[in-house]
């Protein structure tokens, strides 16, 4: 009886855990979403019911026609093509070069290999600002690639940071090695292996890089706004900031507009973020 009542008790402690739990996160994961909510619900208000000293939680009339006519003067489609100009490319580079990278750092031998690891580990810890100067040297004075895209994408095509290869290592570090031995019993060499062992079993690293690189290029408005000047050209992220100088008092079109901005990237997010989670759960586990 005792042993009945004391695992009932057990029982109990554990249903009132997971119910404060379950709350807590209920509450903060509502927490991180007012500021989208909020965004969203002004660009359905006018700019009288932004300005009047009771706004309303939830917009009065709905104004979905705010979109358009904030289309009128942020020309969309033509950032979002400026910038999957810069991301497409960018992204397949720099994942296709993590991955050589972290197999490189995982499976192949070669002189120097724990030095390099360690210099693409220490590289993570260089604040941004420290080259931010040198690369615009380069790219202007150097090379005359001022006012394209080529600055933007180019330094994707060595592993897309130094993070990225060191999380595809990781991961690969994770894979049986007799997988490996046993496909060079059979014939097969590095770049047969990581076709077809190594590629099928990170595909979610690999997901993991390109929604991070995604990320990290989508927001980058400090080097986007250093080599793209002309106004044709803008990003989403350059035209959303021009557009709020623009229109300092249009609180409702600057709401629209930044609406639109931040939507294919949630979208993005969303269609990958079952290996997001999955990849960062499995990454470090060994090694």
């Amino acid at each position: 009886m005792n042993k009945t009542s004391s695992l009932s008790g057990k029982r109990n402690r554990e249903r009132i855990v997971n119910s404060v739990c379950f709350v807590l996160v209920v509450f903060f994961s509502a927490l991180c979403l007012l500021p989208i909510w909020w965004i969203f619900r002004s660009s359905l208000m006018t700019n009288n019911q932004l300005y009047s000293n009771n706004v309303p939680f939830f917009p009065p009339d709905w104004l979905f026609s705010n979109y358009p006519q904030a289309l009128k003067n942020f020309p969309f489609w033509t950032y979002l093509k400026n910038t999957m100009t810069i991301i497409v490319p960018s992204v397949l580079a720099g994942t296709s070069t993590a991955v050589l990278g972290g197999y490189a750092f995982a499976r192949m031998r070669f002189p120097g290999k724990r030095f390099l690891f360690t210099l693409v580990i220490g590289s993570m810890f260089l604040p941004v600002m420290v080259t931010l100067i040198p690369l615009y040297i380069m790219w202007t004075n150097i090379l005359k690639l001022n006012g394209t895209y080529w600055p933007l994408i180019l330094p994707y095509f060595c592993g897309g940071g130094a993070f990225n290869i060191y999380l595809i290592r990781q991961f690969i570090m994770t894979i049986p090695r007799e997988l490996d031995e046993a496909a060079t019993i059979d014939g097969a060499g590095h770049f047969r292996i990581l076709i077809s062992i190594i590629l099928p079993a990170i595909k979610a690293a690999m997901i993991v890089v390109a929604l991070l690189l995604f990320t990290q290029m989508w927001n980058d408005l400090i080097q986007q706004s250093l080599y793209i000047h002309d106004a044709k050209k803008f990003t989403i992220a350059l035209g959303l900031s021009q557009f709020k100088g623009s229109l300092k008092q249009d609180y409702s079109a600057i709401m629209c507009a930044t609406c639109m901005s931040f939507a294919p990237g949630i979208l993005f997010y969303l269609m990958g973020q079952k290996y997001f989670v999955e990849g960062i759960a499995l990454t470090g586990l060994k090694g």
